[in-house]
Protein backbone atom coordinates (compact mmCIF):
# COMPACT_ATOMS: atom_id res chain seq x y z
CA UNK A 1 0.00 0.00 0.00
CA UNK A 2 1.02 3.64 -0.29
CA UNK A 3 0.83 6.02 2.65
CA UNK A 4 1.09 9.79 2.79
CA UNK A 5 3.18 11.44 5.49
CA UNK A 6 3.99 15.15 5.40
CA UNK A 7 6.92 16.49 7.43
CA UNK A 8 5.86 20.02 8.33
CA UNK A 9 9.27 20.68 9.92
CA UNK A 10 10.95 20.49 6.51
CA UNK A 11 11.07 23.54 4.27
CA UNK A 12 9.53 22.70 0.89
CA UNK A 13 10.51 24.82 -2.10
CA UNK A 14 8.85 23.27 -5.16
CA UNK A 15 10.32 24.19 -8.56
CA UNK A 16 7.02 23.54 -10.37
CA UNK A 17 8.10 20.43 -12.30
CA UNK A 18 4.96 18.54 -11.28
CA UNK A 19 2.70 21.38 -12.41
CA UNK A 20 4.43 21.38 -15.81
CA UNK A 21 4.00 17.64 -16.39
CA UNK A 22 0.91 16.87 -14.32
CA UNK A 23 -1.21 14.23 -16.02
CA UNK A 24 1.34 13.12 -18.61
CA UNK A 25 4.62 12.37 -16.84
CA UNK A 26 3.87 8.63 -16.89
CA UNK A 27 3.18 8.91 -20.61
CA UNK A 28 6.67 10.34 -21.14
CA UNK A 29 8.32 7.78 -18.86
CA UNK A 30 6.36 4.51 -19.05
CA UNK A 31 7.22 1.47 -16.98
CA UNK A 32 9.12 -0.13 -19.82
CA UNK A 33 12.31 -2.15 -20.27
CA UNK A 34 14.44 0.85 -19.28
CA UNK A 35 12.56 1.14 -16.00
CA UNK A 36 13.00 -2.57 -15.31
CA UNK A 37 16.71 -2.29 -16.02
CA UNK A 38 17.03 0.58 -13.52
CA UNK A 39 15.10 -1.34 -10.88
CA UNK A 40 17.23 -4.46 -11.40
CA UNK A 41 20.45 -2.45 -11.05
CA UNK A 42 19.29 -0.63 -7.91
CA UNK A 43 18.27 -3.90 -6.29
CA UNK A 44 21.61 -5.49 -7.19
CA UNK A 45 23.55 -2.52 -5.74
CA UNK A 46 21.66 -2.47 -2.43
CA UNK A 47 24.06 -3.21 0.44
CA UNK A 48 21.27 -4.79 2.49
CA UNK A 49 17.52 -4.37 1.82
CA UNK A 50 16.86 -4.82 5.53
CA UNK A 51 18.61 -1.47 6.09
CA UNK A 52 15.91 0.39 4.18
CA UNK A 53 15.67 2.35 0.93
CA UNK A 54 15.12 6.05 0.23
CA UNK A 55 14.46 7.81 -3.09
CA UNK A 56 15.14 11.51 -3.60
CA UNK A 57 12.64 12.75 -6.19
CA UNK A 58 10.17 9.84 -6.10
CA UNK A 59 7.72 11.50 -8.51
CA UNK A 60 4.86 9.19 -9.48
CA UNK A 61 6.68 6.11 -8.20
CA UNK A 62 7.90 4.83 -11.56
CA UNK A 63 11.01 3.36 -9.92
CA UNK A 64 10.07 3.14 -6.25
CA UNK A 65 6.94 1.01 -6.67
CA UNK A 66 8.50 -1.86 -8.65
CA UNK A 67 11.68 -1.60 -6.56
CA UNK A 68 9.64 -2.13 -3.39
CA UNK A 69 8.70 -5.57 -4.72
CA UNK A 70 12.41 -6.40 -4.84
CA UNK A 71 13.83 -4.82 -1.68
CA UNK A 72 10.86 -4.12 0.57
CA UNK A 73 9.27 -0.79 1.53
CA UNK A 74 10.73 2.36 -0.01
CA UNK A 75 10.51 5.88 1.42
CA UNK A 76 10.06 8.47 -1.34
CA UNK A 77 10.63 12.22 -1.00
CA UNK A 78 9.34 14.78 -3.49
CA UNK A 79 8.47 18.48 -3.40
CA UNK A 80 5.64 18.20 -5.95
CA UNK A 81 2.18 17.66 -4.51
CA UNK A 82 0.93 16.97 -8.05
CA UNK A 83 3.35 14.10 -8.60
CA UNK A 84 2.73 12.64 -5.15
CA UNK A 85 -1.03 12.76 -5.71
CA UNK A 86 -0.57 10.46 -8.70
CA UNK A 87 1.64 8.13 -6.67
CA UNK A 88 -0.89 8.01 -3.84
CA UNK A 89 -3.54 6.70 -6.25
CA UNK A 90 -1.35 3.73 -7.17
CA UNK A 91 -2.04 1.84 -3.93
CA UNK A 92 -1.62 -1.88 -4.39
CA UNK A 93 1.24 -1.47 -6.88
CA UNK A 94 3.90 -1.57 -4.17
CA UNK A 95 4.90 -0.28 -0.75
CA UNK A 96 6.08 3.33 -0.76
CA UNK A 97 5.89 5.79 2.13
CA UNK A 98 5.36 9.26 0.67
CA UNK A 99 7.14 12.26 2.17
CA UNK A 100 6.43 15.78 0.92
CA UNK A 101 9.80 17.48 1.24
CA UNK A 102 12.68 19.31 -0.40
CA UNK A 103 15.70 17.07 -0.95
CA UNK A 104 17.99 19.98 -0.09
CA UNK A 105 16.59 20.23 3.44
CA UNK A 106 14.92 16.88 4.13
CA UNK A 107 15.50 15.32 7.55
CA UNK A 108 14.56 11.89 8.84
CA UNK A 109 15.30 10.10 12.09
CA UNK A 110 15.96 6.87 10.19
CA UNK A 111 19.20 5.92 8.43
CA UNK A 112 19.09 3.93 5.18
CA UNK A 113 21.19 1.34 3.38
CA UNK A 114 20.48 2.76 -0.08
CA UNK A 115 19.66 6.32 -1.09
CA UNK A 116 19.17 6.95 -4.79
CA UNK A 117 18.44 10.02 -6.92
CA UNK A 118 17.72 9.18 -10.56
CA UNK A 119 16.19 10.58 -13.76
CA UNK A 120 18.38 13.71 -13.49
CA UNK A 121 16.58 15.01 -10.41
CA UNK A 122 19.84 16.46 -9.08
CA UNK A 123 20.25 18.54 -12.25
CA UNK A 124 16.89 20.22 -11.64
CA UNK A 125 18.53 22.08 -8.75
CA UNK A 126 19.97 25.09 -10.53
CA UNK A 127 22.76 26.20 -8.21
CA UNK A 128 25.84 24.29 -7.00
CA UNK A 129 25.14 25.09 -3.34
CA UNK A 130 21.71 23.52 -3.62
CA UNK A 131 23.13 20.46 -5.38
CA UNK A 132 25.72 20.13 -2.62
CA UNK A 133 22.98 20.40 -0.01
CA UNK A 134 21.05 17.54 -1.62
CA UNK A 135 24.10 15.26 -1.63
CA UNK A 136 24.89 16.26 1.97
CA UNK A 137 21.34 15.36 3.05
CA UNK A 138 21.66 12.01 1.28
CA UNK A 139 24.96 11.29 3.03
CA UNK A 140 23.48 12.15 6.42
CA UNK A 141 20.60 9.75 5.78
CA UNK A 142 22.89 6.83 4.94
CA UNK A 143 23.93 4.42 7.61
CA UNK A 144 27.62 3.44 7.71
CA UNK A 145 28.26 0.99 4.89
CA UNK A 146 25.32 2.39 2.91
CA UNK A 147 25.40 3.44 -0.73
CA UNK A 148 24.28 6.52 -2.69
CA UNK A 149 23.49 6.21 -6.40
CA UNK A 150 23.03 9.30 -8.59
CA UNK A 151 21.88 9.31 -12.22
CA UNK A 152 21.91 12.69 -13.92
CA UNK A 153 22.52 14.57 -17.17
CA UNK A 154 26.10 14.36 -18.42
CA UNK A 155 27.29 17.78 -19.59
CA UNK A 156 29.86 16.51 -22.15
CA UNK A 157 27.25 14.15 -23.58
CA UNK A 158 24.64 16.89 -23.90
CA UNK A 159 27.23 19.10 -25.61
CA UNK A 160 27.92 16.25 -28.05
CA UNK A 161 24.18 15.97 -28.75
CA UNK A 162 24.11 19.65 -29.72
CA UNK A 163 27.07 19.20 -32.10
CA UNK A 164 28.39 22.69 -31.42
CA UNK A 165 24.98 24.35 -31.76
CA UNK A 166 23.26 26.37 -29.07
CA UNK A 167 19.87 24.95 -30.06
CA UNK A 168 18.83 21.51 -31.26
CA UNK A 169 15.63 19.51 -31.77
CA UNK A 170 15.15 15.79 -31.18
CA UNK A 171 12.09 13.66 -31.96
CA UNK A 172 11.45 10.35 -30.20
CA UNK A 173 8.63 8.35 -31.84
CA UNK A 174 6.20 6.22 -29.84
CA UNK A 175 5.07 2.78 -31.02
CA UNK A 176 1.64 4.20 -31.88
CA UNK A 177 1.29 5.99 -35.24
CA UNK A 178 1.45 9.80 -35.18
CA UNK A 179 2.68 9.90 -31.58
CA UNK A 180 5.94 10.82 -29.93
CA UNK A 181 7.98 13.37 -28.03
CA UNK A 182 9.61 16.38 -29.69
CA UNK A 183 12.25 18.12 -27.57
CA UNK A 184 13.58 21.61 -28.30
CA UNK A 185 16.77 22.16 -26.31
CA UNK A 186 18.89 25.25 -25.68
CA UNK A 187 22.30 25.44 -24.00
CA UNK A 188 22.96 28.55 -21.88
CA UNK A 189 25.55 29.88 -19.44
CA UNK A 190 28.69 28.35 -20.95
CA UNK A 191 26.77 25.11 -21.54
CA UNK A 192 25.98 24.65 -17.86
CA UNK A 193 22.25 25.42 -18.12
CA UNK A 194 20.05 23.29 -20.38
CA UNK A 195 16.50 24.36 -21.12
CA UNK A 196 14.29 21.75 -22.77
CA UNK A 197 10.73 22.26 -24.00
CA UNK A 198 8.97 18.95 -24.60
CA UNK A 199 5.89 18.51 -26.80
CA UNK A 200 3.91 15.29 -26.48
CA UNK A 201 1.99 14.42 -29.66
CA UNK A 202 -0.85 11.93 -29.18
CA UNK A 203 -2.44 9.76 -31.90
CA UNK A 204 -5.76 11.62 -31.53
CA UNK A 205 -4.10 14.88 -32.59
CA UNK A 206 -3.88 16.44 -29.14
CA UNK A 207 -0.61 17.63 -27.64
CA UNK A 208 0.89 18.78 -24.34
CA UNK A 209 3.83 21.13 -23.72
CA UNK A 210 6.16 21.34 -20.73
CA UNK A 211 9.49 23.07 -20.11
CA UNK A 212 12.24 22.13 -17.67
CA UNK A 213 15.58 23.71 -16.88
CA UNK A 214 18.60 21.76 -15.67
CA UNK A 215 22.07 22.59 -14.39
CA UNK A 216 24.29 20.12 -16.21
CA UNK A 217 26.91 18.20 -14.25
CA UNK A 218 30.08 16.21 -14.78
CA UNK A 219 31.10 13.13 -12.78
CA UNK A 220 33.94 15.10 -11.17
CA UNK A 221 31.51 17.72 -9.86
CA UNK A 222 29.27 15.14 -8.21
CA UNK A 223 32.35 13.37 -6.82
CA UNK A 224 33.33 16.68 -5.23
CA UNK A 225 29.90 17.07 -3.63
CA UNK A 226 30.11 13.52 -2.31
CA UNK A 227 33.62 13.90 -0.87
CA UNK A 228 32.55 17.12 0.83
CA UNK A 229 29.73 15.13 2.43
CA UNK A 230 32.10 12.43 3.68
CA UNK A 231 31.34 9.79 1.04
CA UNK A 232 33.78 7.68 -0.96
CA UNK A 233 33.40 7.53 -4.77
CA UNK A 234 33.13 4.01 -6.18
CA UNK A 235 32.93 4.68 -9.91
CA UNK A 236 30.99 6.03 -12.88
CA UNK A 237 28.91 4.31 -15.54
CA UNK A 238 27.09 5.41 -18.68
CA UNK A 239 23.96 3.32 -18.12
CA UNK A 240 22.29 0.89 -15.75
CA UNK A 241 23.96 -2.04 -17.51
CA UNK A 242 27.06 -0.69 -15.74
CA UNK A 243 28.95 -0.01 -18.95
CA UNK A 244 32.03 2.15 -18.39
CA UNK A 245 31.54 5.91 -18.43
CA UNK A 246 32.15 7.60 -21.77
CA UNK A 247 31.97 11.41 -22.23
CA UNK A 248 29.44 11.13 -25.08
CA UNK A 249 26.81 9.43 -22.91
CA UNK A 250 23.69 11.49 -22.29
CA UNK A 251 23.66 10.60 -18.60
CA UNK A 252 26.06 9.19 -16.07
CA UNK A 253 25.54 7.08 -12.97
CA UNK A 254 27.80 7.68 -9.98
CA UNK A 255 28.12 5.44 -6.96
CA UNK A 256 29.31 6.35 -3.44
CA UNK A 257 29.62 4.58 -0.11
CA UNK A 258 29.57 5.85 3.45
CA UNK A 259 32.59 4.71 5.48
CA UNK A 260 31.85 2.29 8.28
CA UNK A 261 34.17 4.31 10.52
CA UNK A 262 33.69 8.07 10.61
CA UNK A 263 36.86 10.13 9.95
CA UNK A 264 38.54 11.47 13.09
Amino acid sequence: MTTNTTHTTNTVADIGYGKQFEGWYDRMFPGDAATRLTVDALAACHPDPAWGTLEFGVGTGRIALPLSHRVGPVTGVDSSQEMLAVLEKKSGDGSVTIELGDIRTYRDSRRYGLVYCVCSTLSLILDPCGQQDAITRAAELLRPGGRLLVETHNRPGVEALHQGLTRTTVFVPFPEPDAGLQMHATLLGENRIWQVSTILFEPDGTHRIGTETARLLTPDEVDGYARNAGLRPEGHHSDWRRNDYVPTAGVFIASYTKPTVEPA
